[in-house]
């Protein structure tokens, strides 16, 4: 006993200036027909607030209380463990089972018309569902710990051009967020429900469904100044090659990065990563990320910078030359510094912290040692102050 993975992921992270982000599924219980619930699970004490389809359970998103429970998990884990954000996946109401219908008539018999919904408008009422848990979750955040970001990574299409009456979809044919999964993301981005966008873009540029090309210019125009992260499929992207022989990598880090509405990229799934398929770690260590890149600021959270750093004081012993310096940092204010970005710059080369390959270090400690690199060239160390949503100082 007494080991809680949870804590020591963060600590670990946390040590390494990384994010962590809890993930989590809103609705799904169980993942295939034969799990076994806990015998203190919430599905042993009160059934009737689930639904079983294709064989696996969940909760049902009509019913009230159930959205209830989520926020109050929600509230749970931000209480208690230092993350840096709640993300949620791309399953809210399961995806369509060819021959099956979910079996939610109960709750829309109950609490349809109560809530202004008319018999055939089913699908608002499901849309409706998803959306007011979206938005209670992000409210449960501002009331517990407003520092802390809300992430959605939905499915690739929010709706097809053919599907929609004004032709506001994208030029694709495939499953849709709105009309399939009742998860109307543009919707959540609008109203700032969600604080950053992860859209799993995973086909290939020239995909016959669904572009690549067409879909990231969808979602980088309909983003209303929310931070969009794109989803990389790392395999597909690796596989599909261009007439060159090469991989679709360099093409898509190019347009992703030539919109000025796109904050960055995520890779799925980190396996490809780590086991460097076809390379690609190598490319993106090598190339694309050679230098370290701060996250970009959430103003709409927050618009203001922290406090400079004081008393930068350097330290030497035989071996080490330590730059050491104090802030006005507290732990639960996130308008404080939380951590600090070391520059370099060589001697007449001009200060520019826009810059990222001037960036020697990215630290929560107050101290760095400094590199060695043979004490033949002089350099100028300059130290900034990052606040919990990633606003710099001076």
């Amino acid at each position: 006993g007494g080991f809680d993975p949870l804590a020591f992921l963060i600590a670990e992270c946390h040590k390494r200036n990384m994010e962590l982000h809890a993930w989590l599924n809103p609705y799904r219980v169980s993942a295939s027909t034969n799990d076994v619930f806990a015998r203190n699970h919430i599905y042993r004490k009160e059934p009737e607030r689930f639904v079983t389809f294709g064989g696996k359970i969940y909760f049902d998103p009509g019913i009230p209380a159930n959205r209830k429970f989520i926020c109050d998990i929600v509230k749970d884990i931000v209480m208690r463990y230092d993350v840096d954000a709640i993300h949620m996946d791309d399953y809210f109401y399961p995806y369509p089972i060819a021959g099956e219908a979910f079996p939610d008539d109960n709750s829309f018999n109950t609490y349809a018309a109560k809530q202004g919904f008319s018999r055939n408008q089913l699908g608002d009422w499901r849309r409706n569902n998803v959306n007011m848990l979206i938005k209670e979750i992000k409210q449960t955040l501002m009331t517990s710990k407003p520092w802390v970001r809300f992430g959605i990574s939905p499915f690739g299409i929010y709706r097809n051009k053919k599907s929609t009456p004004d032709g506001s979809g994208s030029n694709t044919n495939g499953l849709q967020n709105y009309d399939d999964l009742y998860a109307d993301v543009k919707l959540w981005v609008k109203n700032g429900w969600i604080d950053y966008n992860m859209p799993q873009i995973y086909w290939e540029i020239g995909h016959n469904l669904a572009d690549y090309k067409t879909l990231i210019d969808w979602w980088t125009a309909n983003n209303y100044n929310g931070h969009l992260y794109i989803g990389q499929d790392v395999k597909r992207t690796m596989d599909a090659l261009q007439a060159s022989g090469a991989s679709q990598l360099k093409e898509k880090m190019i347009l992703s990065r030539s919109y000025p509405t796109a904050h960055g990229n995520c890779f799925w799934p980190a396996y490809e990563l780590l086991d460097n398929y076809k390379g690609v770690a190598d490319a993106l260590r090598n190339d694309y990320h050679k230098y370290p890149a701060l996250i970009p600021a959430y103003t709409h959270m927050h618009n203001k910078s922290p406090k400079k750093i004081k008393g930068m004081k350097e330290s030497y012993t035989e071996t080490t030359h330590t730059l050491i310096w104090d802030s006005d940092s507290e732990k639960y204010n996130p308008e404080s510094a939380h951590y600090y970005v070391v520059y370099r710059f060589p001697k007449g080369e001009k200060e520019n912290l826009d810059d990222a390959k001037f960036i020697v270090a990215i630290t929560r400690d107050k101290s760095l040692v400094l590199p060695y690199e043979g004490g033949n060239k002089e350099y100028k160390y300059v130290v900034t102050a990052v606040d919990g949503f990633h606003n710099e100082s001076k």
